[in-house]
């Protein structure tokens, strides 16, 4: 996959927004946990864009996102908890993407997309 095109924007939210102060990658993910805790407005509708190999989900599944699990279970890439055919567990959030999300949550998922993306790691 090549990597999207530098967004200054975006990385000036990451670097003074997020992981700011965050010199190791256990900070970094404390960063990205917080951020992502306190912008994606839970609970909402999410359509799975990528197959991942630790997900049941496939391309296309619509889900309900229903909440974070903990910080220990985000140390290395950022989980979601969702709702889906009557169980609930923890997915990557790079396989999805928001269904009608208001402006933050969108924008919070876009960052750790763009994140995942650009190649970087936790």
């Amino acid at each position: 996959m090549t990597r999207p095109p530098k967004d200054d924007e975006r990385e000036e939210r990451i670097s003074m927004q997020i992981i700011v102060d965050a010199y190791s990658s256990d900070e970094q993910a404390l960063g990205w946990y917080y951020y992502l805790e306190e912008h994606l407005h839970i609970p909402f509708q999410a359509r799975c864009i990528a197959h991942h190999t630790i997900s049941p989900l496939e391309p296309g599944d619509e889900v309900e996102v229903v909440g974070m699990p903990s910080e220990e279970d985000c140390e290395h890439n950022m989980v979601v908890l969702i709702r889906w055919k009557s169980h609930q567990f923890g997915v990557p959030l790079s396989q999805l993407e928001g269904i009608h999300v208001d402006q933050q949550t969108q924008q919070a998922i876009e960052d750790w997309h763009y994140w995942v993306h650009q190649g970087y790691q936790l």
